[in-house]
């Protein structure tokens, strides 16, 4: 990996740390939030691996799902994850009155390991 990519991975695991502190000391909104940024961040980190930048969350989601899940790249439920995770964070950072519940952060956040993970492995292999 070239340091650019490593530096958003790298930001993703953390991400994912915080968002893993952060549903031990009960602030599932923000959870999510930190979940989902840590994969946007891994699916950033994946188009820049094939040149590409994005400067919106939109473009990052839809040229993900066009070079990775459609062509299968990588498994596409990280695709539908993604979309998920984002509507999630948009019920987390701006919801008023409604909250994003423990069990979905959790799930996001598995979610985020499990993409980082894969998206790891895959950009391992394209040395």
């Amino acid at each position: 990996m070239i340091s650019g990519i490593e530096a958003l991975i790298t930001k993703a695991r953390e991400s994912l740390a915080a968002a893993q502190v952060l549903i031990k000391d009960g602030y599932y909104d923000f959870a999510a939030s930190r979940a989902y940024y840590a994969m946007f961040y891994v699916a950033s980190a994946l188009l820049a691996n094939l040149g590409q930048s994005y400067s919106s969350h939109a473009a990052v989601i839809s040229a993900f799902g066009r070079e990775f899940a459609k062509t299968e790249k990588l498994d596409p439920k990280f695709h539908r994850c993604l979309i998920d995770a984002q509507d999630l964070r948009n019920i987390g950072d701006y919801g008023v009155g409604s909250h994003v519940p423990k069990e979905f952060a959790e799930t996001v956040c598995d979610w985020a390991t499990q993409f980082t993970n894969a998206a790891e492995t895959l950009l391992r292999s394209h040395r």
